[in-house]
């Protein structure tokens, strides 16, 4: 069937999570239950990939499946080329932020400096009166 079933794709991205105050890189599924198929479709190739383990069903009209269009897998197929994660967050200086995770959660402050490079912002948090910064994760703060 390599003549016509070409290439098979469970589309998945690399994303940021914090778990116990530590930075992790995990693959995620971008369209969980789903795969991808690049193939000729013919009575041969389609009954393999119909009757293939775990196959529960397709996307599409009547008996056979649609295709998609080159935009929509060119989208798919540059999320799965990132190397390297990266993490957007709309703050600017000044702006105030919730804690989300860590020791200080649910405390407020005001962001002092954004470093896009290392994924960190640095928060004045008013602890006993006083501003104190704290160096925190893009995750560990939410934008009020």
């Amino acid at each position: 069937m390599e003549d016509k079933i070409f290439n098979v794709i469970v589309p998945k991205e690399k994303k940021i999570k914090i778990r116990g105050g530590k930075r992790y890189v995990i693959e995620e599924k971008i369209y969980p239950g789903y795969v991808l198929v690049e193939m000729i479709v013919s009575d041969d190739s389609w009954y393999v990939v119909r009757n293939t383990p775990h196959v529960t069903g397709f996307i599409g009209a009547g008996v056979t499946p649609f295709s998609i269009s080159g935009n929509e897998i060119q989208k798919v197929l540059e999320k799965l080329e990132e190397k390297e994660p990266q993490y957007k967050l709309d703050l600017k200086k000044g702006d105030l932020v919730k804690i989300v995770d860590g020791s200080f959660k649910d405390f407020e402050g005001k962001v002092e400096e954004i470093d896009e490079k290392k994924g960190k912002v640095r928060v004045l948090v008013n602890l006993f009166g006083r501003d104190t910064p704290m160096e925190l994760d893009f995750l560990q703060v939410k934008k009020l």
